[in-house]
This record gives structure tokens, C-alpha cells and sequence, in this order.
């Protein structure tokens, strides 16, 4: 019997010591992973923080070392150090390895590149074998951020490199690839010395690999751009896509389409929805893992985003016809998604917590899609509400518009940091300081943070911000294109601007993967400012550039004093003739006003042809054309008469210039120019040599 009980006992104990056996968790890497620059780095560590959450039932073990290249060849591999010998004997039964950065190091991929996939790869399998049945996930590498002292020398082109690397290694060894990269790259600050992420960054590490451990991802979510009243876009192929828990069937029906799919490893699901016809109402369901979203009174139609700065934010109660169109705006088939600042970008110091929500990209309110009323129009861009009723009345579909302007806001703002990155990064650095940045933006910004501690601290005027907090945010929510409204705070610099507007177009082109998405803006308008013709010049000559864009000229409607005409009914209606005329092939649309295409200059005369010029005529009838300069070789302008040929083309001379060389249109800050065609649109400002 007491045999029997010490059998009994000792079994108990084998069955006990069984179930409490923890799960083990090597956290492999470098000086990232060990937690360099960290205070109390046995705290604050990622490994550490990973270990609070997954609980008592998992032993995470930190493994990394400072300094450790993954490539054999490098200046310090990981397999020479003993936290590699350390990570093998304890043999975890799952492997996290965070490698790479070290060997962005000149003396590393240069010369041993062709090594990077079989070294990791051999890596791999040592892991394997101190423990066959490990189940490995590797890392995509933390961002670098533009302030490293070798950014541009090679270190920011090799980064890229080595993480398309990485990815090759996962899919050969068909191991999960977790993302340290994409959740980081927006949080700068996070990088206080360009390399090492801060405890902040610390904690999201965790998060991000306790989340591709246990596949918890907080269950369904979608977009916050997807709510009742919304409109999806019509005519195509649609994406529908947001997370779940890993494992997690996911079922989506709309208008008698039902799709079925699984939550990947990253929690990451998508279903493509066959083109819907315009109309509705709808209701959208979304089930997954227990949990039900429903999507009510949505409709499928034509989706727009109307951005820029102020002129585009104006909204129709502020406009010079807003007290006719307000009663007049009920209209079930127009929606809106009404983006609005928490805080505006007025002369005051922001306090801490401000600040605070600014670094964490939360500067706009939360919203929701809701239709076209009186009541919510009156408060909705009036250029966007105009343009939407336009299209709305010409294409008899319903109508979606998103609208996320910010007043002041310069071009960079709404760049993607990987464009600026590669292609424009001098523009990141020491940005509160630089020249590339409109005065008047820096001092503004550098006011509304003055109570800040944090010398990375973020503002809605920092480049990259707006993307990151108004564009990311979208999550590539379907849209057919864009209108845009900005340029006031980058007329101070025009070269600056000719290089950021087309990579703004790109990078909004990449980021919904369509290269021809149509992005038609507005020229500026009258005011007395010494760069705006230069500036509007600039940005009519970018028309030849940039493919699938157009231009609305507003010139006629500005003001010489004040930066917001309110004459915005005309603009918006400019747009939608552009998208009617080139998006939608109403060809009996004139979609824009005249533009100049040439000039030949004979006996003493300048004969201007344009494009669109069907009916050239002064906007007034008995009026002359004003505003004609002609110049000889010597680039000294004279007024000039001008008058429309039966040809088409206008004649322009002066009798101070004989032999005219240069011709201009419309060159005042404030202009009375007033050439229109058959539609009364306005001709574009101009100037022939440029």
C-alpha cells in the first residue's frame, strides 16, 4: 500500500512538474533587442516587457548583444558571440530574431551582401536543431531615421536592401515575418539617436511580438472610415480589408455577395468584392471570431478626397453664396466624412497634453460618414460641397466626399516620409530651422510648441506629419481620385515646391496603389504677394509633368488682401468640370480654361495660341484684354494691347517694343486678367519663356 502511494505521489508530482513546464522565448539580436540606451534596461528592454505580458506560463529569455551583425563575415556576428551559445543551450520552443542593422555598417554589406541570405538561413536551422520542434518568427528591422550620420552614404539604401533580404529568408524557410518596421516609421521621436527605439518604442516592440506569438490582435477591427452612411466606390474591383485574431474565419456580405477568408499570421484579412452597382442602400456585415460589424444606409457610388490647406478647409457658411446653397444642400445621395482638426494651428502655446496627443499622430477629431443636410454642409468645404453637387447632378450616383484640410498646412506635411527619405530628405533635417520651410510655417509651429520639452516633438506643419495622421489613417479606404487646394505656404520657395508636389502625387498614387488615380488642384489665386505669379507659372508648367492631373485657375476670384476669397461656388465647380471632361468622358464638358501652348513672334507682334481656347473673349463684353506684357531681348516688360484673331490666336504688341521675344499674361500678384473661353473659364496666368 505504501508502495502504491509513493508511485501515486511521484507520479502526481512528473504530471504536475509536466504542466507547469514553461513555453521558452529566445529573443535574439543586437543591441535593440538587449535594450542599449534604455534606463533600467532590465525593465524596459522589449524581452522584459514581452515577459510581462505573455505571463508566468512563458520564460522570455534576452539574447541580444549589442553591436551583432547577422552576416559571419561582419565586423561582430552574432554566431562569435556567447548570447548566441546562450540562446542555443536554452532551446526555445519559440525564436525571435531581430537582426540586420549592424550590417548596414560600410565595413558589412559592401562587401559580404551575397552572404546575408545563407548565413541567416544557416542561423536558422542551428536554432532548428537545439530544438527541432522551435517555432521561429523573424523581424523586419526597426526604421533608421534621416539623422544618422550615414543616412545617405549608404546606410539608408543598404537598410532597405537588407529588409527585401529578410523577407527572401522568410518565404524560403516559410517562417513567420513579424513587422518592426511599418508601426515604428511613423514615430521619429521614438528614435532619439537615429538608431535605438526609446521605451516607447520598447513597449510597441512587445506589443508587436506578443501579437504574432499569440495571434491575439483584439479581434475584428476595420477602418474607422468605415461606418453607417458611407459610400463605396463603384464600377470596380473593391478591397475590403482589416484584422482579426490569427486563425479567424471571416465572413463579409453585401448586396447578395458573400466572401469567406481566414486572419493570416499578422491578423491581416482582405476580401475582393465584385464591382457594385451605384446606388443603395446597403447594409454591410462583417463576422469574425464571435463578433459581428454592421454597416447601415451605405451606397455605392463616387468617392473623392478633397485636401489641401485653408481655401480647400473653407467651409460653405463662410463662402459669398453660403446663405443661398445652405437651404438648398439636403441631398440623401451626397455623404460626407468631415475631418476636422482637435486643434487649430492658431498664434497660442499648446499645453502638455496637446503635445502629447501631436506625437501620437491623434490631431483629428473622430468622425463619421453622415449625409448631405442643410446642417452638415453648412460646416463642410464649400469648394468640396460644390464640386460633390456638380457631379452628383451631371453623373445621377451618389456621391462620397472625405474631406481631412488643414489651414497652413505646406506641402511637406502631406508627403510620405518614405518619399522624403529617398528622394527629398534634406527637407526632414532640423526641419524648425531649414529654408526649404516657409518662414511664416516655422515660426507659427515653433509657437504652438513652445512649452515643449522634447526636442523631437511633432507639429501638424512637420513634414510627413499630415500623411501620417490624416492619409495612414485611411487604411487605402477606396477612392476614385483627389482634389486639391494648397500651395499659400510653399509660394515662398517655387524649386522646393516643383520638387514636392509631383512626389506628393506619387506617394498618394503608391500608397493606393493606382499610378493613374486622378489628382486635379487648384492654382492660386489673386493676392498681394511679390512670388504668387511665379509661383501660379510653376504650377500651371507641372500640368506637362505630372501625368493624369489638371488645373482649376481661380485667379479671377482672389482677393488683394485677403488669403481666403470667398468666391468658392466657381472653384468647385472648375474641379468637377475637370473630372466630368477627364475622369468620367463628358466630352462636351470644357474642362479647363484657356491654357498657353505657344507663341510665334512676326513684324514686330506676338500671335498666342492656347489650349481650350474655343470662343477667346474678354470676360466682360466691351471689354479690352488686360494685363497682355510683351518684352524685347533686353527682358524689360511694357503693357500691351491684345485682341482674338479669327484664327483663334492673340495678337499681343506694344509700341515700346519692336522686336518682342517674351510674352506674359496675368503677371501681378493681384491680376484683373480677364481672357475667358466659350464657358467663361479663365485663362491661366502665364509667361512664354519659362
Amino acid at each position: 500500500m505504501k508502495r502504491t502511494f509513493l508511485l501515486l505521489s511521484l507520479l502526481v508530482t512528473l504530471v504536475s512538474a509536466h504542466a507547469q513546464k514553461k513555453i521558452r522565448v529566445a529573443c535574439v539580436g543586437n543591441s535593440i533587442t538587449y535594450g542599449y540606451t534604455l534606463p533600467d534596461r532590465e525593465q524596459n528592454a522589449y524581452p522584459f516587457k514581452l515577459q510581462k505580458m505573455l505571463g508566468d506560463a512563458y520564460e522570455v529569455g534576452n539574447f541580444g548583444h549589442s553591436g551583432a551583425t547577422l552576416l559571419n563575415k561582419g565586423h561582430r556576428p552574432y554566431t562569435k558571440v556567447k548570447e548566441y551559445e546562450q540562446a542555443l543551450a536554452f532551446a526555445g520552443d519559440i525564436v525571435v530574431i531581430h537582426l540586420g542593422i549592424n550590417d548596414t555598417d560600410p565595413r558589412n554589406w559592401p562587401n559580404y551582401q551575397d552572404e546575408f541570405i545563407g548565413d541567416y538561413r544557416a542561423l536558422i536551422r542551428d536554432f532548428r536543431k537545439a530544438n527541432p520542434k522551435a517555432r521561429i518568427l523573424i523581424a523586419r528591422m526597426t526604421p533608421l531615421s534621416d539623422r544618422h550620420r550615414r543616412y545617405e552614404s549608404g546606410t539608408r539604401d543598404w537598410h532597405e536592401q537588407i529588409q527585401e533580404a529578410i523577407a527572401c529568408v522568410a518565404r524560403a524557410e516559410k517562417l513567420q515575418m513579424i513587422n518592426f518596421f511599418e508601426p515604428l516609421h511613423p514615430y521619429p521621436y521614438i528614435l532619439e539617436d537615429a538608431v535605438h527605439p526609446n521605451v516607447e518604442g520598447a513597449q510597441m516592440l512587445a506589443e508587436i511580438v506578443y501579437k504574432g506569438i499569440t495571434g491575439n490582435y483584439g479581434g475584428l477591427q476595420m477602418s474607422p472610415f468605415y461606418t453607417d452612411n458611407m459610400v463605396l466606390q463603384y464600377g470596380r474591383d473593391l478591397l475590403i480589408h482589416g484584422t482579426a485574431n490569427a486563425g479567424d474565419k471571416v465572413t463579409l456580405s453585401i448586396a447578395g455577395q458573400k466572401h469567406r477568408t481566414m486572419a493570416d499570421t499578422d491578423g491581416q484579412w482582405h476580401v475582393t468584392l465584385s464591382p457594385l452597382a451605384p446606388g443603395g442602400p446597403y447594409t454591410m456585415r462583417v463576422e469574425a471570431g464571435g463578433k459581428e460589424l454592421q454597416y447601415n444606409n451605405v451606397l455605392a457610388g463616387e468617392v473623392w478626397l478633397c485636401s489641401g490647406q485653408s481655401n480647400m478647409e473653407f467651409m460653405l457658411n463662410q463662402s459669398a453664396t453660403g446663405r443661398e446653397d445652405i437651404p438648398l444642400a439636403a441631398n440623401p445621395n451626397i455623404r460626407l466624412y468631415d475631418m476636422k482638426a482637435r486643434w487649430r494651428t492658431n498664434p497660442v502655446e499648446w499645453d502638455a497634453s496637446v503635445l502629447d496627443s501631436l506625437n501620437h499622430l491623434q490631431y483629428f477629431r473622430d468622425t463619421e460618414w453622415t449625409e448631405c443636410t442643410p446642417q452638415t454642409a453648412a460646416r463642410f468645404s464649400a469648394i468640396a460641397y460644390h464640386f460633390g453637387r456638380m457631379l452628383q447632378d451631371s453623373l445621377q450616383v451618389p456621391i462620397g466626399l472625405i474631406c481631412n484640410a488643414v489651414g497652413g498646412s505646406p506641402t511637406e506635411a502631406w508627403v510620405s516620409r518614405r518619399m522624403l527619405e529617398f528622394e527629398f530628405p534634406a527637407i526632414l533635417r532640423n526641419w524648425t530651422q531649414n529654408d526649404f520651410i516657409q518662414p511664416w510655417v516655422r515660426e507659427r509651429s515653433a509657437q504652438n510648441v513652445r512649452k515643449s520639452a522634447n526636442k523631437f516633438q511633432r507639429h501638424p506643419y512637420e513634414p510627413c506629419y499630415l500623411f501620417e495622421s490624416a492619409i495612414l489613417p485611411m487604411e487605402q479606404f477606396p477612392i476614385r481620385g483627389v482634389i486639391w487646394y494648397q500651395g499659400e505656404s510653399n509660394a515662398h520657395n517655387i524649386e522646393a515646391h516643383e520638387h514636392l508636389f509631383p512626389r506628393l502625387v506619387r506617394s498618394w498614387r503608391d500608397y493606393w496603389q493606382d499610378a493613374d488615380m486622378p489628382f486635379y488642384y487648384v492654382q492660386l489665386s489673386s493676392l498681394n504677394r511679390p512670388s504668387w505669379p511665379l509661383f501660379r507659372d510653376s504650377q500651371r508648367r507641372m500640368l506637362a509633368t505630372i501625368n493624369n492631373v489638371g488645373m482649376a485657375v481661380s485667379s479671377d476670384k482672389g482677393n488683394p488682401t485677403d488669403v481666403h476669397p470667398t468666391q468658392k461656388r466657381e472653384v468647385g465647380q472648375r474641379l468637377a468640370c475637370l473630372a466630368l471632361n477627364d475622369t468620367y468622358g463628358f466630352r462636351h464638358v470644357v474642362p479647363s480654361g484657356p491654357l498657353f501652348c505657344n507663341v510665334e513672334f512676326r513684324k514686330g507682334m506676338a500671335y498666342v495660341s492656347f489650349d481650350h481656347a474655343d470662343g477667346l473673349r474678354p470676360a466682360n463684353e466691351g471689354e479690352e484684354l488686360l494685363t497682355f506684357e510683351i518684352a524685347g531681348e533686353d527682358r524689360t516688360f511694357h503693357p500691351a494691347k491684345a485682341v482674338v484673331q479669327e484664327d483663334g490666336r492673340v495678337k499681343v504688341w506694344s509700341k515700346e517694343v519692336k522686336h518682342p521675344t517674351i510674352v506674359r499674361y496675368g503677371w501681378q500678384p493681384y491680376t484683373k486678367a480677364n481672357l475667358v473661353n466659350s464657358a467663361g473659364l479663365p485663362a491661366s496666368t502665364f509667361r512664354s519663356d519659362f
